[in-house]
């Protein structure tokens, strides 16, 4: 939540890719960076506009694109541990997915439903 209001996200294996090609490092180098503090708020805000986006997208709300500006409000409105928590936990389960064959083995639901 930031401002009062629920922010959103979606991931897929897609966005992720995109957001690899803006930070220009791959999504692991990413998360590890956010643990011996080489990634940081910069990376933080391009994966929320991206998976912001993403959301925006599969909901078809129309409208123009999410800007990074848009993500580094809510990071401003949230805070950078309120938002970025939800954000690596949402990359993380995309990242651990084992498709959707293997989900209904275990009784798991796809991260992408």
């Amino acid at each position: 939540m930031a401002g009062g209001r629920e922010v959103t996200v979606l991931y897929t294996n897609r966005a992720l890719a995109g957001a690899e090609k803006r930070i220009g490092k791959g999504i692991i180098g990413v998360a590890q960076g956010l643990l011996d503090g080489a990634s940081g708020v910069t990376e933080v805000a391009i994966l929320l506009q991206v998976g912001m986006e993403a959301a925006r997208v599969d909901a078809k709300a129309g409208g123009n694109q999410v800007s990074l500006d848009q993500a580094y409000a809510v990071l401003d409105q949230a805070g950078f541990a309120a938002a970025a928590s939800p954000v690596m936990e949402a990359v993380a389960a995309v990242l651990g997915y084992a498709g959707e064959a293997a989900a209904a083995d275990e009784g798991e639901a796809s991260p992408n439903a």
